[in-house]
């Protein structure tokens, strides 16, 4: 089967609503720390993509009995501490950087050796960031050059740590606070601000003794450890990282409406949504309501003839930390200079986003000036594209695949868009939404 698509033609006026798959980051939390609970938890609405997959084996390989019936999957979580395995476990975490840098800090307490694997791409990311705040917890890691595979023996002796995250990383605070839940005693980590999904579902779903709040410009998370906890049922919102190209695909359309039904809308990830309306895009949010502590809600999307530029704040990078490729789309049909700073994270995604985003921009004839952490956008509201166009493999990296999806269909052009299998890590079923809305992807 073939491993790319073609699209040769924008796609037309178009009026609907959509349903966006689960959220990512929310369904790999719930099989984690569901797994560890008493009891059995039912899953509604769980992401099912090649990351999500990948934990539930994760967590089957270490002993913990999951079932799907129907829409629904049981979880028979095994307490702390209570996995069960073989010596010289291996576990591929696939490309999920999600997987890979929590569970180690859930494995903190296991008498037994595991070795974490990943894919290629996953391979060269930088691990050093989860593995000098659990080494102090007294966790036994062993990495080459601080890359995968990592090998992990826990310690019976944890003892709890005071940390500051400086990236504005929720996996690497996350991986903290999985540390913690096996330590005795109160761990605290100070961090730049991120999403907040495992502090509220520790607090909401679990009724742990944790607590956060804003200090100035960090957040600062307490939480007792070594307290068992119960099972949990949770319905996963949908994913406002996948919805984001369907916002921006309804923008840059003709005469088009969108309603995206039940989004997540936590105020650590709704960057897109500030950013998106200070260019003048036609974004209403209806319907907010609130379910084990996060915010959901209906977004009604119209198209936005009349964009403009943005001087984008720093202090919403962490915000819309997935969503900048996508927004980088928008600022090329902008009127004016957009300008972003402080983006050297990017760089350490599945690809270098910061430099794909700006060649893929230079490769459709927009103006750019990319420094190691910012980039200018010199748009242009009347771009039109009439050339042939391909794009490559990057990493695999899902998000520049469907971003050029959204580029050709609203741009025009002859594309031929490689690594249509990287979908397969966020949102399975990205293309035959957009064949829904009338798009002739071939």
């Amino acid at each position: 089967m073939k491993n790319f698509v073609t699209i040769n033609t924008k796609i037309k006026s178009f009026k609907s609503s959509i349903v966006v798959p689960g959220d990512k980051s929310i369904s790999i939390r719930f099989v984690l720390l569901a797994s560890q609970a008493i009891g059995k938890s039912n899953g509604y609405n769980l992401l099912e993509s090649e990351d999500v997959v990948n934990s539930i084996k994760a967590m089957k390989a270490l002993g913990v009995k999951i079932v799907k019936k129907k829409n629904v999957y049981e979880i028979y979580g095994v307490g702390l501490n209570g996995f069960d395995f073989k010596n010289n476990l291996i576990i591929n975490a696939g490309n999920s950087g999600t997987l890979s840098r929590i569970l180690p800090g859930q494995l903190a307490k296991t008498n037994k050796t595991i070795k974490i694997i990943g894919d290629k791409s996953l391979s060269k990311r930088d691990f050093s960031r989860i593995i000098k705040p659990l080494q102090l917890f007294g966790i036994n890691l062993k990495s080459k050059n601080n890359n995968l595979p990592i090998i992990i023996k826990g310690s019976k002796f944890l003892r709890p740590i005071s940390y500051f995250e400086k990236k504005g990383s929720a996996q690497v605070k996350s991986s903290c606070l999985f540390a913690a839940l096996n330590t005795p005693g109160v761990t605290t980590v100070k961090s730049v601000p991120s999403r907040n999904h495992t502090e509220l579902m520790l607090k909401n779903c679990l009724k742990l003794p944790i607590t956060s709040k804003r200090v100035g410009k960090f957040d600062i998370t307490k939480i007792q450890g070594g307290n068992q906890f119960h099972h949990f049922n949770y319905n996963v919102p949908g994913d406002i990282s996948s919805a984001a190209f369907f916002i921006a695909l309804t923008i840059l359309s003709t005469n088009s409406y969108l309603i995206i039904k039940n989004v997540n809308i936590n105020k650590s990830r709704t960057g897109i949504i500030e950013i998106l309306k200070r260019m003048n895009a036609k974004i209403t949010i209806k319907n907010k309501r609130f379910y084990h502590g996060e915010e959901n809600a209906d977004m009604i999307i119209k198209s936005s003839p009349n964009l403009r530029s943005i001087n984008c704040p720093r202090n919403l990078n962490t915000k819309t930390i997935d969503e900048f490729l996508i927004i980088f789309l928008i600022c090329a049909r902008s009127k004016g200079v957009s300008k972003f700073v402080g983006l050297e994270e990017l760089r350490h995604k599945e690809s270098d986003r910061l430099n794909v985003g700006s060649n893929f921009l230079k490769m459709i004839g927009i103006n750019v000036k990319e420094t190691f952490n910012s980039l200018k956008i010199f748009g242009n509201p009347n771009l039109k594209l009439q050339g042939n166009y391909v794009v490559k493999n990057f990493k695999k990296d899902h998000r520049v695949f469907m971003m050029s999806c959204i580029a050709a269909l609203t741009l025009g052009g002859n594309f031929k868009i490689k690594d249509k299998n990287s979908i397969n890590s966020s949102f399975p079923n990205f293309i035959t939404i957009l064949r829904n809305l009338g798009a002739k992807v071939k």
